[in-house]
C-alpha cells in the first residue's frame, strides 16, 4: 500500500490546537507547505476542525487536523470548542500553539492537562518568535515564527520524533499465517456492496496477506463450496463478512478455522476481548432495554443495512424481547452511556486505535458492556467459539 493510499486509520493523527489567533492556522501551513487553512487575523477564522491526509517527512503518512479556537465565545463557539476538544479523542501527538507575546495563559494550562490526561505525546510552540522570543524549558517546546520561518524544520523533526513510536506495526492476519499459506476470503456482493471495489477492510487484508507470501484467494458466499473442492491444498483459514458468518460456518469444514473481518479487526484494533467479554450482555436484554448501534463511519443506509435492519432483527429474534435502539455513526459518540444496556460496535475499520480504545474506555468506566458486529453475530448464531480459533487466549474466555 502506497504512502498517498494509506487508509487516515492507519496515519499518526497529529492536532493543531490553542486559544484563537494564536496562529494554529499559520504553523499548520508553515509545517505542511501548503496553504490548508485560510489564514486571518480576525480570532476564530478556523470555525470547524479541518483534516488533511498528506505526507508529512521525515515522518510519513499523517493525517494533520487544525482545530478552532478553544477560547471560542457565544453558543457557537461553545460547540466548535466542544468540537475541538473531542479531536483529542483521536489525536495521536498534539501540538499546542501558544502565542508568544501573550505566553502560557490559564486557557492553555487547562488544554495542557487534558492532554497530559489522556496520556496523548505533546508539543509546546511558542508562535511569533519574530516579536517575542521565549527560550524553550524541555525537549518538547520549541519557538518558531511563521514569518521569518525560523524553527519550523526543527519543528517538523520534533513532530517525527515524538511520533516515531506512534506508528501502527500490528498486523490483522499475517502473524497467524506462514508463506504459501492459502486463506479464503468471502465477500458478499450485494445491495450494500460499494460499486467496483471491495470495503477497507478487505483491501487491507488482503495486502496484509500478501506482505506475508502467502495465497488468498476472494469469493461470494455462494461460490465457496466450489472454491473449497477446487483446491489441491486445505486453506489455512476462511475469513468471512459477518452477514455471511451462517452461512458460510456451514459450508466450511471444522478443521479449517474460520473467522471474520470483523473479529479480525476487533483484536488488531485492541478490543477483541473486551468484545468477547460484553457479547454475553445479550442474553440479559429486557423487553424496554436500549441497545446503542455505533459505526465509524457514514454512509447511505441501505435497505437491508446491516447495522441498522440486520442485526436488530437478529437480536429480537435471539433474545425475543422488545428491544429498542439508538444509532450513532462517524465521529458521533454518547456522551451519556449509562442510557444504554449494551452497545454494538462496527469493527471500527475508519477509527484510529486511539479513537477506538477512548470508546471503550468510556463503555468501561460507565460499566456499559460493548461488542462489535462479528462477535454479537457469531454469539448468536452458535459460532462463536470457533471462530475464535485464531486467537487461542481470548476463545478461552468462554469457558471460564
Amino acid at each position: 500500500m502506497s504512502l498517498s493510499n494509506t487508509p487516515s486509520a492507519e496515519r499518526v493523527q497529529i492536532g493543531f490546537f490553542g486559544k484563537r489567533n494564536a496562529g494554529k492556522s499559520s504553523v499548520v501551513n508553515a509545517v505542511t507547505g501548503q496553504k490548508l487553512v485560510i489564514v486571518s487575523d480576525t480570532p476564530g477564522t478556523t470555525t470547524d476542525p479541518v483534516s488533511k491526509a498528506m505526507e508529512l517527512l521525515p515522518l510519513g503518512p499523517v493525517v494533520i487536523t487544525d482545530t478552532p479556537g478553544l477560547d471560542d465565545e457565544g453558543e457557537l463557539g461553545e460547540l466548535r470548542v466542544k468540537a475541538g476538544y473531542r479531536m483529542l479523542n483521536k489525536t495521536d501527538l498534539a501540538v499546542l500553539v501558544i502565542d508568544a507575546q501573550i505566553g502560557m495563559t490559564a486557557e492553555d494550562e487547562r488544554l495542557l492537562k487534558k492532554i497530559k490526561d489522556k496520556a496523548i505525546p505533546y508539543i509546546i510552540v511558542y508562535n511569533k518568535d519574530d516579536l517575542r522570543h521565549i527560550s524553550p524549558a524541555s525537549e518538547n517546546e520549541i519557538s518558531v515564527s511563521t514569518v521569518t520561518g525560523k524553527g519550523i524544520f526543527e519543528l517538523k523533526e520534533l513532530m517525527a520524533k515524538q511520533a516515531k513510536h506512534l506508528q501502527n506495526d500490528k498486523h490483522i492476519v499475517s502473524q497467524m499465517i506462514e508463506p504459501d499459506d492459502v486463506l479464503i476470503l468471502v465477500t458478499p456482493i450485494d445491495s450494500a456492496a460499494p460499486k467496483g471495489r471491495l470495503i477497507l477492510p478487505q483491501q487491507q487484508t488482503i495486502r496484509d496477506i500478501i506482505d506475508a507470501h502467502a495465497v488468498c484467494m476472494v469469493t461470494q458466499p455462494e461460490e465457496l463450496p466450489h472454491t473449497l473442492a477446487s483446491l489441491s491444498k486445505k486453506p489455512k483459514m476462511v475469513i468471512t463478512d459477518s452477514q455471511a458468518f451462517r452461512q458460510v460456518s456451514s459450508m466450511t469444514p471444522d478443521d479449517i478455522m474460520l473467522t471474520s473481518f470483523s473479529i479480525l479487526f476487533a483484536n488488531y484494533k485492541g478490543n477483541l476481548r473486551q468484545a468477547v467479554e460484553g457479547v454475553t450482555a445479550l442474553d440479559r436484554l429486557q423487553d424496554g432495554d436500549t441497545v446503542l448501534m455505533a459505526e465509524g463511519c457514514t454512509h447511505h443506509r441501505q435497505c437491508d443495512d446491516i447495522g441498522t435492519v440486520k442485526i436488530p432483527r437478529l437480536i429480537r429474534q435471539y433474545t425475543g424481547k422488545d428491544v429498542r435502539f439508538v444509532w450513532t455513526s462517524g465521529t458521533e459518540f454518547a456522551e451519556n452511556l449509562s442510557d444504554y444496556r449494551m452497545i454494538i460496535h462496527c469493527g471500527g475499520c475508519m477509527l484510529n486505535e486511539k479513537e477506538m480504545q477512548y470508546r471503550l474506555k468510556c463503555a468501561s468506566d460507565e460499566q456499559v458492556p460493548i461488542t462489535n458486529y462479528g462477535t454479537a453475530i457469531a454469539y448468536m448464531n452458535g459460532i462463536l467459539y470457533r471462530s475464535l480459533a485464531p486467537f487461542p487466549a481470548i476463545q478461552a474466555l468462554l469457558h471460564t
